[in-house]
């Protein structure tokens, strides 16, 4: 895996969602699965990987971090299932003009071109679940 920065979920033990971003996201999930991460997924162990976004900048990995620790377990979910339709629906802000600047982005791909991985493709992911 070449080392860039992501934006990363994690799903705890208790159903719960962990965000965070990294430089290395195969060892930083190491480092959540031993007990070495954040205190939260600590006493929520054990975690997995269900979402990430690989970005150029590590700065633009941690403003998406703040953006989406900021939103509700629902609207994680449809980040998490790529439900472009129903994270529309959850958004605070559904001004059609902001909205459709973003509905060519997510209508050539899911949630976009920065989008690289999920539970199903992550290989950080495949590698720890072997």
């Amino acid at each position: 895996m070449m080392i860039m920065p992501y934006l990363y979920i994690l799903e705890c033990a208790d159903g719960t969602y962990y965000t965070g971003s990294t430089w290395n996201l195969e060892k930083r999930l190491w480092q959540h699965q031993n007990g070495q991460g954040a205190n939260y997924t600590k006493k929520r162990l054990p975690v997995k990987v269900v979402y990430c976004e690989e970005f150029e900048r590590i700065e633009d990995a941690f403003l998406r971090e703040k953006q989406v620790q900021g939103w509700s377990h629902k609207k994680k979910l449809a980040l998490i299932e790529r439900n472009a339709q129903r994270l529309h629906e959850l958004a605070e802000c559904q001004n059609e003009t902001h909205w459709s600047r973003h509905l060519d982005k997510l209508a050539s791909t899911p949630l976009g071109d920065r989008l690289s991985c999920s539970a199903a493709n992550c290989s950080a992911h495949r590698a720890k679940s072997r």
